[in-house]
Formats: structure tokens, C-alpha cells, sequence
């Protein structure tokens, strides 16, 4: 072969590794190329919907974990939302990593053990603190936003503890629905009020009718007579007294006198030791 045949096949090859490179200028990237990209160096969330007893609810993470649930009307209005709350978009992902699904699937069951984690990048230490706390609520059983505040060792910041749960970014899975008032009563819900807060608490087994009776009647703390410490009636073995060894008290400080300790289960507070 004579050096003008190289030459010219040379020539040749050139000219189609430019075509070929100017048709991949304008072949489209793949849909998934830009979300993949974003997500893999943590500048976007992947998101899916899942069913809950709420209804469908959107839901946002990361490698580090669960970052927004919310009820949206729409994908565009959750991408909107996701946003103002993260501050980086979030893309749509229609088959979601199977054992975080079957993680969510554990959790919303009532299993406390479901491998969940979060992503509360940007929230303080006190509130990632409440909000972890409000997540070792048992399924199915209350607890008072003066519980979380002792609990996480700030005993005065009750308030705190409610603007905590009123911001939440992830409730259903860190459950501030089992968060109420001291009171008794179920107070507000920042994924649609009291009464959705109702109907998720019921989906886990809770008497809400009989809960909201007892906070109406005064009642904070109920014990067996044939035992010997005082619980919130939510508590699992307050729900075990059978009627007629069921006592009523509107106190610790009642309960105190009657000779009862708090249950070390439950958690109530202590009069002896708050006195």
C-alpha cells in the first residue's frame, strides 16, 4: 500500500470520528442522566410516593437518609415544596431502593427496629435531639411535649419541643403525631390538624375516643391496684388494667401520695424528684 492510501485512508477516518462525534453533540442525553448526576454528589434528593394511613404521602432522600415527607396535590407541587424546605430539587425515582421500601413498609407496621435513617442537615441540635426522641414513642401510645423536653434534658423548653414538632420534615416516619398536649388532648398536627393526627393515631391501635375522655376528665395517670407504679394511659401496660383495678389520678403528685412510682417504661414524671 502506498503512502498516498494511508494517507487518504487516514483522512477518512478522521472525517467520520468528526461525524460521529458532532451526531453525539446533538444526540439528547438520557432523562436520568441529569437527577443521577445530581444525586451522586448530594446536589439533589431522589423522591417517590408511598401509601400511609394519611393517604399517599410524598417522600425525599439521600445517602444519608429520609429528608421531606409531605401530602402534596401534585408531583410539581411536592418538587416546589421539596425545595423551599431543602434548598435542592428532587427528582422523581418510580422503583425506589428495595430495602429502603420494605424499610418504610416495617416501619409504618409498627416495627421500632425498621432501619430508617435521616437527613436533618440544617436543623439545630435540639431540635434533631426532639425530633430523634419523639421517634422512641412506641406505636400506638402518646406522650406529652413536657416528656420529650425532660427526656432530651431541657425540662423548661416545652415550647420549643412544640415549634420542634410543628417543623418536622419527616413526620409519619419520625412520628410526632404521638406527641400531644399536656393536657391529654391531641392538639395540632402540622399534616393536616387534629383530625388527621386522630386518624393516624387510630390506624396504630390508639383508643384516641377514650384518650381524649380521660383529658377531659382531668385524667393524666392511671395504676392497677395490685400494682405498684402509675403510668400515661397510653402506655402499654396501662392499656393491660383491667376496669375494675383500673385508679385514676389527675397528678404525679396525686400518684406520689397514693403510694405509686412512675413506670419505668412509660416514663411519667417524678413528683418526689420535681418537688
Amino acid at each position: 500500500m502506498s503512502d498516498l492510501h494511508i494517507h487518504r485512508d487516514g483522512l477518512t477516518a478522521a472525517r467520520d470520528l468528526l461525524a460521529d462525534l458532532r451526531a453525539l453533540g446533538q444526540t439528547p442525553a438520557p432523562a436520568t442522566c441529569v437527577s443521577g448526576a445530581l444525586t451522586r454528589v448530594g446536589l439533589a434528593d431522589s423522591y417517590t410516593t408511598i401509601e400511609t394511613a394519611l393517604g399517599l404521602v410524598y417522600l425525599a432522600w439521600n445517602d444519608r437518609g429520609l429528608s421531606v415527607a409531605r401530602r402534596a396535590s401534585s408531583n410539581g407541587d411536592f418538587e416546589v415544596e421539596a425545595y423551599a424546605l431543602l434548598g435542592r430539587r428532587v427528582f422523581l425515582e418510580t422503583e425506589p431502593p428495595q430495602r429502603m421500601e420494605q424499610a418504610l413498609r416495617a416501619w409504618l407496621a409498627g416495627d421500632r427496629s425498621a432501619p430508617l435513617t435521616f437527613d436533618l442537615r440544617g436543623q439545630t441540635p435540639f431540635m434533631r435531639a426532639a425530633l430523634m426522641k419523639a421517634r422512641e414513642i412506641p406505636f400506638g401510645e402518646v406522650r406529652p411535649y413536657s416528656w420529650v423536653a425532660r427526656e432530651i434534658g431541657h425540662p423548661a423548653a416545652v415550647r420549643a419541643v412544640g415549634t420542634a414538632m410543628a417543623r418536622n420534615p419527616v413526620p409519619v416516619f419520625i412520628p410526632c403525631h404521638r406527641v400531644v398536649r399536656a393536657d391529654g388532648h391531641l392538639g395540632a398536627y402540622g399534616m393536616g390538624g387534629p383530625a388527621s393526627k386522630r386518624t393516624i393515631l387510630e390506624a396504630e391501635g390508639l383508643d384516641v375516643a377514650q384518650i381524649e375522655a380521660l383529658a377531659a376528665s382531668g385524667i393524666r395517670y392511671v395504676a392497677s391496684q395490685s400494682g405498684d407504679s402509675y403510668c400515661y394511659p397510653s402506655c402499654h401496660f396501662a392499656r393491660r388494667i383491667a376496669p375494675e383495678q383500673l385508679i385514676a389520678f389527675g397528678s404525679e403528685e396525686q400518684a406520689r401520695l397514693a403510694g405509686y412510682i412512675p413506670c419505668n417504661v412509660c416514663r411519667p414524671p417524678d413528683a418526689e424528684r420535681a418537688s
